[in-house]
């Protein structure tokens, strides 16, 4: 059987997968309210800052989300469910340290100080962040191992 990242991460899929995590990230952010504004500032200081680091960043995070998120692919399949993101909606902690564990190991070995600064900023809070888009991540993930 194909691992996810076998599955998910193939030339033919990378520009749709990147597209689509972009727009799950931008659609998230918007959804955000007040509470929210120190990732928004992140993330706007990011684009600002770093023209190009975004694409970069999201082209980086996705073999290391996959990778996190392969333990769950499989018992998701031996468990024969229909909905990745329902699945691990049910595990929103173990989830989002998953997740956070790829972005504190890319913020651990950036070069870049405003990235690294804007990172530490949000870290604290990011958790709750996260939970919310963990369906809809899910679902991309499921419509890419297909």
């Amino acid at each position: 059987m194909a691992t996810l990242q076998e599955l998910v991460l193939t030339p033919e899929n990378a520009p749709h997968l990147i597209a689509d995590t972009k727009a799950l990230v931008d659609s998230e952010l918007s959804s955000k309210g007040i509470t929210a504004a120190p990732l928004k500032a992140a993330y706007k200081a990011v684009t600002a800052f770093a023209p190009g680091y975004y694409d970069e960043a999201i082209t980086a995070i996705l073999p290391g989300v996959v990778y996190q998120l392969e333990p769950y692919w499989a018992d998701f399949k031996a468990s024969g469910g229909a909905d990745f993101g329902d699945f691990l909606a049910k595990r929103p902690e173990q989830v989002t340290e998953s997740l956070l564990a790829v972005t504190d190991d890319m913020a651990e070995n950036s070069g870049r100080a405003a990235v690294v600064k804007a990172y530490k900023m949000v870290r604290g809070s990011a958790g709750k962040n996260i939970e919310p888009a963990i369906p809809a991540l899910g679902a991309l993930v499921q419509k890419y191992a297909r």
